[in-house]
């Protein structure tokens, strides 16, 4: 059986895309080559499927989230609040797995972010 190899891009709609992928860049550090191209490091990918009625994602409207992975949570956080970004104020803490934030971008989408253990 033929397997995907990875997660190849993300692309999401945008009332304002130079807006949103400046936000991306200079909130979250995210920035992408030429030609759009992200080089990420190596580490492992969630792939996770939730209930309909799951309010994980905050929004009942938003059908899927990113995971961003980081080195250091509260770091993250810490910069993204001076940027007056919109950060949940909980961050939950799962054991063996690692520690867990969310901020939710210019547009309304949900972000969480991932410190792994």
């Amino acid at each position: 059986m033929e397997r995907v190899l990875g997660i190849g891009g993300y692309f999401l709609r945008a009332n304002d895309p130079a807006a949103l992928t400046a936000w991306y860049r200079d909130c979250l550090g995210l920035d992408a080559e030429a030609q759009e191209l992200w080089r990420q490091d190596a580490g492992v990918t969630v792939f996770a499927a939730f209930e309909p009625q799951s309010d994980y994602f905050g929004s009942p409207d938003q059908r899927v989230m990113l995971n961003f992975r980081v080195r250091d949570l509260d770091a993250m956080l810490a910069q993204l609040r001076e940027r007056g970004a919109d950060v949940a104020p909980e961050v939950q803490d799962m054991e063996g797995v690692g520690r867990f934030g969310w901020v939710t971008d210019p547009e309304g989408n949900r972000i969480e972010l991932w410190q792994p253990a």
